[in-house]
């Protein structure tokens, strides 16, 4: 039985890839690394969920240098590359599944790599903004087995000298747990505490996910400010996440902090983080998510909630209807998200898959013939 090892580097990325994880774990030995953000309160504690899930961590690195610059997300990656190729040597898998483009996610693709264990990468081919995609690209140039999402992602993994017969288009493991994973909102604001307001969700309410853009970090907090201000001017109840670990994450927090200390937000509360499968949920029964999220991109298109994304963060990334792009400007962030509201639900589109990428990964990687040896096949 093949021993498979899932990287998994933040709260986000574990929703991304659980499905999978689920499947893996029937037909192959699972390990389970936990790393950066993924063991920071703060930022979730992913390790708790991947436990409360039933799952055994077989090993957690500690790499999350603190600090709010582009040089922190380096250092960050170089102690992961040390700690990480300590970890997968002592694990020695068969295969390592890297999950998403996290800065963090390079040190698994370098470790894994360079010691000669065949590396597979979930969600790659696509076009984004940020140093996210430079991260992307240069994962899929070191990765032996990839599972792009869509079929724009698909061709351009080819045109990148991939070969075509190591690359399998399955769909994003994230729309198996929008799919197929409910649960009820019922104890929202006790159950997962936050700050702020608390109001029914039976009423219509704007969701806010807004991180910063790792190439505009010094912007960041001058670009939150924009969204609060606009939100502001609506007053519609709003549930409000804090920001990912990038650079930048800092001034974001600073920027909420001092809005919530100069306003009245009764109508706005905010969570440091919510599990994937609840954080679903809330965008399908939302007036509008807002913000730069990928997941009003990716879930979105199947669930069809109206959405406004901000600025640079998901430049080029393929998106459905129900998405409108704006600027960083209080104006063109209210008028979009007034529109929004008021056409309230798009039909699905199940461009990023249909619900069954996790068993198709499962299955891949647990039959797949491995081989290390790469070429440019054009």
């Amino acid at each position: 039985m093949r021993k498979i090892c899932v990287v998994i580097p933040s709260r986000s990325d574990y929703g991304s890839i659980k499905s999978a994880v689920k499947e893996i774990d029937k037909k192959a030995k699972l390990q389970i690394v936990a790393c950066g953000a993924a063991l920071i309160e703060r930022f979730g504690n992913a390790v708790e969920y991947i436990k409360k899930d039933g799952f055994h961590v077989d090993a957690e690195i500690d790499m999350l240098v603190e600090g709010d610059t582009p040089m922190v997300m380096a250092k960050t990656t170089g102690l992961g590359i040390i700690e990480m190729s300590t970890v997968l040597n002592n694990l020695k898998p068969d295969i390592v599944l890297s999950v998403g483009d996290r800065y963090e996610t390079m040190a698994t693709a370098i470790s894994a790599s360079y010691m000669n264990i065949p590396l597979a990468q979930t969600m790659c081919g696509e076009i984004s903004g940020t140093v996210d995609e430079t991260t992307r690209h240069a994962i899929t140039k070191m990765a032996h087995i990839h599972f792009p999402a869509s079929k724009d992602a698909y061709d351009r993994v080819i045109k990148m000298g991939e070969d075509p017969k190591h690359i399998y288009l399955v769909g994003c493991p994230r729309i198996d747990s929008v799919l197929n994973d409910k649960v009820s909102l019922d104890g929202l604001f006790t159950d997962y505490k936050g700050v702020g307001g608390e109001f029914s969700l039976d009423e219509p309410f704007l969701l806010v996910s807004q991180h910063s853009v790792t190439t505009e970090y010094v912007k960041a907090r001058i670009q939150i400010e924009e969204t609060l201000q606009a939100i502001k001017l609506l007053r519609i109840p709003t549930i409000m996440l804090w920001s990912n670990p990038d650079a930048g994450s800092d001034a974001i927090a600073k920027g909420i902090r001092t809005f919530r200390e100069k306003n009245e937000t009764e109508w706005l509360h905010l969570f440091t983080n919510l599990p994937p499968e609840v954080y679903s949920a809330l965008m399908d029964k939302c007036s509008c998510l807002i913000g730069n999220s990928s997941s009003a991109l990716r879930e979105g298109a199947v669930i069809g909630v109206p959405a406004v994304n901000i600025g640079t963060r998901q430049n080029g990334r393929e998106h459905g209807d129900n998405v409108v792009d704006v600027g960083y400007d209080i104006v063109e962030i209210t008028n979009a998200i007034l529109s929004q509201v008021k056409h309230g639900k798009y039909q699905p589109n199940y461009m990023y898959g249909d619900g069954h990428a996790g068993e198709q990964i499962a299955d891949i990687l647990s039959t797949c013939k491995l081989d290390i040896h790469k070429r440019m096949t054009y």
